[in-house]
């Protein structure tokens, strides 16, 4: 297994492969945009980097997850997120076997229920796909049928309280996965934590780097909503919302100043992911 270095920056090459994936499955078909922004007229989008689509990301993070299963190198699964030991539900149904790689739109349909019933922003997408693919490093393991879910429901767990004001119940997540116990799912946030080794700080050019190629891989499958000329209007809110993100992230930034920087940790992890 080739070796990699640790950063939280995206790989374009293997970012392609994603491409190449998902036309090899026919999961969408390139249409290419036919607007075109002029110096009289300018399209825009409502995804911006403050407040990023909904339905996008949860679509692009489903499918990063769905790469890093389809291409994994190793077997290796520890026992707190193997769901053979500690199912979800109480039996899989036959359409989503431990063994049986799980397609794309089944993890969409899992991160779609999750985010909707806990009300989660499409910020919190990005960065459960940070913590996620930050785990894999860390913990040296990979993404695999039987623990994906689990996995990414760690991920979500932990990027929902670090990033929202109003952060959701463990308790609350029973209620949306009702046959999970309280005390398995605190056990699952404590260890992913630990496995993270505390280190929780998303810098906002981490940040970026995943909004911009996330971005990126949506437009070039068309996900992305109809874009509609810019007026005053929009122009205005666009302004009002970027305001409100600055006050945001310098805020974050004095409540991470005590985590140590993620830029400032080095080594090398042996299984794959799409990052390099």
């Amino acid at each position: 297994m080739r070796q990699r270095k640790l950063g939280d920056t995206f790989c374009r090459k293997q970012w392609e492969d994603i491409l190449d994936l998902l036309s090899k499955h026919r999961l969408w078909e390139y249409r290419p945009l036919n607007k075109c922004s002029s110096c009289s007229t300018i399209y825009i989008d409502d995804c911006t980097v403050s407040h990023p689509n909904f339905r996008n990301m949860i679509k692009c993070v489903a499918m990063a997850v769905y790469y890093h299963i389809y291409n994994r190198k190793s077997e290796v699964i520890l026992d707190i997120f193997d769901e053979r030991l500690y199912p979800l539900g109480k039996k899989l149904s036959s359409s989503e076997s431990e063994n049986q790689e799980p397609d794309y739109r089944t993890i969409h349909r899992f991160m779609r229920t999750l985010f909707n019933s806990a009300q989660l922003s499409s910020e919190c997408a990005i960065i459960t796909l940070v913590y996620l693919e930050r785990l894999l490093t860390y913990a040296e393991i990979d993404i695999g049928p039987s623990s994906w879910k689990r996995i990414l429901l760690g991920a979500i767990l932990l990027a929902s309280k670090v990033w929202d004001d109003q952060a959701v119940w463990n308790v609350d997540y029973c209620q949306i996965l009702r046959d999970m116990p309280i005390d398995d799912m605190n056990e699952l946030e404590r260890r992913f934590l630990e496995l993270l080794q505390f280190n929780i700080n998303v810098p906002s050019s981490i940040y970026v780097k995943y909004y911009f190629e996330l971005r990126t891989l949506a437009e070039k499958y068309d996900l992305t909503l109809p874009a509609e000329p810019l007026n005053d209007i929009r122009a205005q809110t666009l302004e009002a919302s970027s305001r409100a993100c600055d006050h945001y992230f310098v805020n974050l930034r004095k409540n991470l100043k005590r985590w140590s920087s993620y830029n400032s940790i080095s080594f090398q992890r042996k299984s794959m992911t799409i990052l390099s």
